[in-house]
């Protein structure tokens, strides 16, 4: 039976062949192109398949063939020029594919060619595929974890919006009846117009991030990292604006902190997307290490497959800043944008947090 996936899903299986039938994984500078005299040797690519099927996918140094082994045993031997009509194959059918789930006619035959029962790691895996590299400075051979973004889909979310990404703000100086009001506005733009009506009643200051798993973890990055989020957060609904690099320019010159120089905040928060994107989850407790520990492949809308690695962490964190942007999650699946009253009878309204790329 075909299996269907939609064009993230297939572009992680993509990756996979794609980077079988060249045997290098290729650095990318920080506007995603390819550094071509900038690579790592791949040894070979590591898959758990269903049913606890642990799979090496050993690419010859010879002629780039690849044998797959499966308990130390040779079960497929596939030439390389093999894997680059595979390869040419997935990537025209994925570009031809539809906005939603759909099969590639020829899947089933290049699965059970290469030993496959699935497409793509699960949604809640940081790390989407995991290779032996061949440091060329060290002489070591480190087998790493790395996350698959593509640019042939819909571009997909960096920080997902839910309830643990809420950010409390104090509503001070309103009555209840406007309190009432506020959250009678239902207009098409109510988040805006409300956080409007509630600065021209009285303000708004910031007083927690609501979950303690993703206020730790944000204090693991910076001490006043959730005080800058929440700042970016008020901007971004307030004005409008939405993508990381204006709204950190913006915070730059407001400077709330009082940092005493200019390009600390972009520092800061390149380190907060960076954390995002390699590991760290808001809901549960992050130690600070990454677990996509190689870093990130992108699978190109040309169908070239690049990484930052972090060798070039710098670059992968500048790519991060000018290629995200703040989003508005579900006001009523995540409960934020209408002002309440705790107990001590003080008003509080909640801010969403949901970064999606550009």
């Amino acid at each position: 039976m075909k299996l269907t996936g939609n064009k993230g899903e297939w572009s992680e299986f993509y990756a996979f062949v794609k980077l079988l039938s060249t045997g290098k994984l290729y650095a990318a500078d920080e506007k995603v192109n390819r550094i071509d005299n900038v690579y790592f040797p791949i040894l070979k690519i590591l898959r758990s398949e269903d049913s606890g099927l642990d799979m090496e996918y050993v690419i010859s140094s010879d002629d780039g063939s690849v044998e797959v082994h499966w308990r130390a045993e040779t079960v497929r031997n596939l030439p390389q020029n093999t894997l680059r009509r595979m390869a040419a194959y997935l990537y025209s059918s994925i570009v031809a594919g539809g906005s939603r789930a759909f099969e590639i006619e020829e899947s089933d035959k290049i699965m059970h060619e290469l030993a496959c029962s699935k497409i793509a790691a699960p949604s809640t895996d940081k790390t989407d595929i995991t290779m032996q590299l061949h440091d060329i400075h060290t002489g070591y051979d480190p087998i790493c974890g790395f996350s698959i973004k593509s640019e042939l889909g819909s571009p997909p979310t960096l920080l997902n919006a839910s309830g643990a990404t809420n950010f409390a703000f104090e509503v001070i100086g309103l009555t209840d009846e406007q309190m009432e009001f506020v959250n009678g506005i239902n207009t098409s733009t109510k988040i805006i117009d409300r956080i409007e009506k509630i600065c021209e009643y009285g303000k708004m200051e910031f007083r927690k991030a609501l979950n303690s798993n993703f206020a730790g973890n944000l204090m693991l990055i910076d001490t006043y990292m959730d005080d800058m989020i929440a700042d970016l957060l008020l901007d971004y609904y307030r004005n409008n604006g939405q993508d990381c690099k204006t709204l950190v320019s913006r915070l730059e010159s407001r400077n709330p902190i009082g940092y005493p120089r200019k390009g600390m905040y972009e520092y800061k928060f390149k380190k907060f997307l960076c954390s995002v994107a390699l590991g760290m989850m808001p809901s549960k407790i992050w130690d600070g290490h990454d677990e996509a520990n190689g870093g990130y492949v992108i699978v190109k809308d040309d169908g070239d497959v690049v990484a930052y690695h972090i060798y070039n962490r710098d670059a992968f964190e500048t790519y991060l800043l000018n290629n995200t942007k703040f989003e508005r999650g579900s006001t009523s699946k995540h409960g934020f944008a209408s002002i309440y009253k705790e107990a001590d009878g003080k008003m509080y309204i909640n801010l969403n947090l949901q970064i999606r790329f550009i």
